[in-house]
């Protein structure tokens, strides 16, 4: 259960918006939404309106159940901690991925690029009243699954992913 509020203040009714950048991609039964964040201003903000819009077009928003309305916000939280780890940790995001799977069991896949060298890991012991440094808490607790994967042609960079279950 998330533990944002109770409802996203914009999940009851929605326009369609067409953004750049937004890409959809079919093949093997995903698809795909991408975003280019490089030299972006509000990146996070706008992470978190292109992952909106993607759930949204995907049927995932408005919300049908409080469970699904809790997993959209979970969804937009994980975005957001991945995107503003890229900022802080990783030289900056370059590119915000979104690949669903529409069948069952519905799974998104969350994968933001960045430049930096480090690897990205929860703070060990996690020590809920000090500011900072609970985003890949958050990430691991709330995801089915979340990992780190290096640029193939072995330069600088990674992707960090995680996947979190959809709406049912």
């Amino acid at each position: 259960m998330s533990t944002t509020r109770s409802f996203a203040p914009d999940d009851r009714s929605h326009e369609r918006r067409d953004r750049p950048g937004d890409c959809d991609v079919p093949g093997a039964g995903h698809e795909v939404r991408r975003i280019n964040l490089s030299d972006a201003m509000g990146v996070v903000p706008l992470a978190r309106d292109f992952t909106r819009q993607a759930l949204y077009e995907w049927g995932w928003l408005p919300a049908a159940t409080d469970e699904s309305r809790a997993t959209a916000e979970d969804i937009l939280l994980v975005v957001s901690e991945l995107v503003t780890n890229a900022c802080l940790h990783g030289g900056g995001p370059r590119e915000l991925r979104l690949q669903r799977t529409p069948k069952m069991p519905k799974t998104l896949r969350m994968e933001v690029t960045d430049s930096g060298p480090g690897d990205p890991a929860p703070r060990t012991p996690h020590r809920a009243g000090r500011p900072g440094g609970h985003g890949m808490f958050i990430v691991e607790r709330l995801c089915l699954d979340w990992g780190v994967s290096r640029s193939a042609e072995g330069g600088p960079g990674k992707t960090v992913w995680a996947e979190l279950a959809g709406p049912v």
